[in-house]
């Protein structure tokens, strides 16, 4: 990004600032310093330590209870095992349950996204997938070479799970899927499809209205948007493609969050791998409730994919992974709807690789928090569910 002049900088008028065509201008103009914060404790909270757990979402209900959702039961970071897990606690994130499994398909279920609704209801998300299939194939075609990539008990197990569905039958179980729950997760229903999915899932609007910014996955043209819903998520809208940078591929455009500001703007961060801001997060918002919104723009922000949230303060709070020096998860904090973002904050930047990320973030009092995320650590093939507890000071 060409650095911006001084002059330039008090040549934009306050009434300009406000304008959202020149949101990225702005962003790029002034950010906010470091807030103050302390990191209490960090500490692994997966109960399955030969297992490699992905994605999480981490959400506090009504009553207080977290609940972590993430994709299971894995090998690794891509095979034929994914399935939805949920993890429980009771406690402010002291203790946690042994994970239930809520969704097994027959393909790889990844990534979990949870929502309580006004109602109570719990609605979570995944989507499925067949990037596992190349490297079965090449495992079978190295098999009976003297140095295949698996080991015969490990392709046998890639080989059986992929039985499960018969031969050219595998594809009709791609999709984006939901499942929800009325009795607090005693009960969950069968998945159903959704035009739409992303890590984190649907957030809940004032209005009342569901709103789930994401990617139609698996569908032509891959279009990248938002869908409603005005019936607690039984049924979706059909996709509203949001705009696209000039010059951009909307399909490098990937895991979208949204939040919805004190003053109702709402706020969407795209995981933007377009040559331009590779890696960074890109955003747009509205102003109207979504009829319309401004093409996407930087905020300088490195790093992906973003959670957000809104604070009891009426602040925003944006969390997302960092895959390079320092590996890790950091945040950073909005005074003014998402207009700006402070400088982050490293709530862990000790991880030894970048298997890592997807953190998610909420304030179980005000100014302290709980941040889930996946990791994987040193000495341990398979990725854990990682925790801290942290506050601003």
């Amino acid at each position: 990004m060409p650095p911006i002049s001084r002059r330039t900088m008090l040549s934009v008028s306050s009434a300009s600032l406000v304008a959202g065509h020149l949101q990225s201008a702005v962003g790029a103009m002034w950010t906010p310093a470091t807030p103050k914060f302390t990191v209490n404790a960090v500490n692994t909270i997966s109960l399955q330590s030969d297992r490699y757990h992905g994605w999480p979402t981490l959400i506090r209900r009504k009553n207080g209870e977290l609940l972590v959702v993430c994709s299971g039961g894995r090998e690794t970071h891509v095979c034929p095992f994914g399935r939805v897990e949920l993890i429980r606690s009771f406690d402010d994130g002291e203790n946690w349950t042994y994970a239930r499994t809520l969704l097994d398909g027959p393909i790889d279920d990844r990534d979990a996204g949870i929502l309580e609704t006004d109602k109570g209801t719990l609605l979570v998300t995944s989507f499925t997938s067949l990037a596992y299939e190349p490297i079965l194939s090449k495992a079978i075609a190295t098999s009976s070479q003297s140095s295949p990539t698996m080991t015969a008990e490990r392709l046998a197990r890639w080989q059986a799970a992929h039985a499960r569905v018969n031969d050219g039958q595998h594809s009709k179980h791609l999709g984006c899927w939901m499942i929800r729950s009325e009795d607090g997760g005693l009960n969950w229903s069968p998945a159903y499809r959704t035009p739409v999915n992303s890590p984190h899932g649907p957030i809940q609007l004032k209005d009342g209205r569901l709103f789930y910014a994401g990617v139609a996955l698996w569908e032509e043209g891959r279009k990248v948007g938002f869908s409603t819903s005005h019936d607690d998520g039984k049924t979706w809208s059909p996709l509203v493609e949001f705009p696209v940078r000039a010059g951009d591929d909307h399909t490098a455009y990937h895991e979208l969050h949204a939040v919805e500001a004190a003053d109702g703007r709402l706020v969407v961060q795209i995981r933007n791998h377009n040559k331009t801001n590779a890696g960074e997060t890109l955003q747009t918002h509205s102003t109207d409730g979504g009829k319309t919104w401004t093409e996407p723009y930087t905020i300088g922000v490195w790093g992906l994919p973003s959670h957000l949230l809104r604070l009891s303060d009426d602040r925003l709070l944006m969390s997302y992974g960092h895959r390079r020096v320092p590996l890790g998860n950091q945040a950073r904090i909005s005074e003014d709807g998402g207009r700006t973002w402070s400088e982050p904050m490293i709530i862990y930047g000790d991880a030894a690789s970048g298997d890592l990320g997807y953190p998610s973030t909420v304030e179980t009092s005000p100014g302290k928090f709980v941040t889930v995320w996946y990791e994987k650590l040193k000495g341990n093939a398979f990725a854990q569910l990682r925790m801290a507890r942290w506050q601003l000071t």
